[in-house]
């Protein structure tokens, strides 16, 4: 069952990233200049390959993962690092989503970033996890500050403890 579940987490992931990288570098082809019928079609291709492809990806990776973590019980320190790393990449789909959205609702008003930053904080965001996932790096809890490592003794900011 865990490989069954691993080999579904490994697709996701490798389809989520390579739609991640692909994006970037379609959306900084539009031009404001362009055509009406080429602005169609490069509108039409980002729009369904991140709602269509990307996106259920992502959420098949995400909660394959999860699954995986208590499969195994691997709530280690290097987990916590790759899932820092996996917020910023969540983080990344999202401002890719989002120029998306304003690509198709400001046409010729609205000039998509860059592909080049975007493309930079994907790839340090996929390495990290990479580099994390393979090499299960022993962290130290001292590498942790204290608010992190130890209770803090305060009250929860509720009366009740929701049912």
């Amino acid at each position: 069952m865990i490989v069954a579940v691993k080999a579904l987490h490994i697709i996701a992931l490798i389809t989520w990233c390579a739609g991640l990288i692909v994006l970037p570098l379609l959306l900084g082809r539009h031009r404001a200049s362009e055509s009406q019928s080429a602005y169609d079609r490069l509108r039409y291709l980002t729009h369904y390959s991140y709602t269509r492809l990307v996106t259920p990806a992502a959420v098949v990776a995400i909660a394959s993962g999860t699954i995986l973590i208590f499969m195994r019980t691997a709530l280690t320190p290097w987990l916590f690092a790759k899932l820092v790393a996996v917020g910023a990449l969540v983080s990344l789909h999202g401002l890719i989503g989002h120029t998306v959205v304003l690509m198709s609702e400001r046409r010729g008003e609205y000039q998509p970033p860059s592909p080049v930053l975007i493309l930079v904080g994907l790839f340090l965001c996929m390495a990290t996890i990479l580099v994390l996932v393979l090499a299960k790096p022993m962290i130290s809890p001292e590498a942790f500050p204290d608010f992190m490592t130890q209770p803090l003794g305060r009250q929860l900011p509720f009366d009740e403890t929701p049912i």
